[in-house]
Order: C-alpha cells, then structure tokens, then sequence
C-alpha cells in the first residue's frame, strides 16, 4: 500500500497498482529529437533530457490519462528516470539521427552527456495534444538546467510518494494539481 501526504496533510492510500504502458518507441524517439531541436539543437546532460520526458509524459498523463513515451519512471535520488531512455538515446545513436557527446566539465564529476540531433523530428506521429504539450514543457522547463529540473520534480507528488528506486505510478499525476490554462 501507497501512502502519499501532501503539504496539506491529506493522506491517500492506493493499493497496488497493476499499471503498464507499452513503449511509443517512434514518438519517443521523436520526442528527444523535437526536444533537441527546439533547444537550439541539444539537450545538454541526461538528468535535464530525463526530467523533460517526466514532465511531458506526466503532465500530459494528469491532463487525458495518455503517456507520450509510454516509458516506466522510477524514483531514482536525482529524481524521476524514465527506464528506457538509455537504450533508446543508444538506439538513435546507432541509427545516426541522434548524437551523444561527452564532455568533462569539472573534476570529480561524470561528463556531461549533450544530446544533439542530427535528424529533423517527424512531427506526423504526435497529435495536436502532444505536440502542445511538448511545446509547453519546452517554454516552461526548457531553459532550466538539470539540477533546476531535479529539484522541481522532487518536489512533486508523483516522486514524493514512491519509495526510493520504485516504479513511479502515473496515477500519482493526479495528486500534481497543474495548471493547465496556458495550453
């Protein structure tokens, strides 16, 4: 059983919850590459490219119960993951419409991974509704960098109510209470 407080101190209970999607692996791909493309050509680090798929894939889930990946986000210390990003972006790297740089930025610390598109994104496979969302998410979110976005989504229910290294259920979006009138 699930026990989610909120800042107001309403408790919510949800049982176990049996929730899978299947992988949109055309629009996830897409996705990265739209993402890319309308940040002046990169997404620069994992963390900033996987916290722009979670507040897509849960902003546009709070809004018609759909996903645009279809991915499983679990609750990882730097905030939500979406599961198959890695073999997705290693995916598109093989197939040349996705470029994965490495740089080093400071010492001590893992390069930077910048996510550069080679390809232009196919547009056809999202409906109007994502597309607008994924625009949304790239005005609201996209001049933030990843620490910015980390701590945004730790400040979320969906992540704030999964145990650590969990499966992080969509049916959390609910509890999110965004407002949407910008769309």
């Amino acid at each position: 059983m699930l026990c989610l407080k909120t800042a107001c101190g309403f408790e919510s209970h949800l049982g176990h919850i049996n929730f899978h999607m299947s992988l949109h692996r055309k629009k996830y791909q897409n996705a990265i590459l739209y993402l890319c493309q309308k940040l002046k050509g990169e997404v620069r680090g994992k963390k900033k490219l996987a916290k722009l798929l979670y507040f897509a894939d849960f902003d546009l889930y709070e809004k018609s119960q759909k996903s645009i990946t279809g991915d499983v986000y679990r609750a990882l210390p730097m905030g939500p993951v979406p599961s198959a990003l890695e073999e997705i972006t290693t995916e598109m790297a093989k197939k040349r419409i996705l470029e994965i740089e490495q740089i080093k930025e400071r010492e001590g610390y893992n390069p930077t991974e910048i996510y550069k598109c080679i390809a232009k994104p196919d547009l056809s496979v999202f409906n109007n509704e994502e597309k607008q969302m994924l625009d949304r998410i790239i005005i609201k979110y996209g001049h933030l960098n990843g620490k910015q976005l980390e701590e945004l989504s730790h400040a979320e229910a969906p992540y704030i109510g999964t145990e650590l290294r969990k499966e992080i259920p969509y049916e959390l979006a609910f509890y999110r209470d965004t407002d949407f009138n910008d769309l």
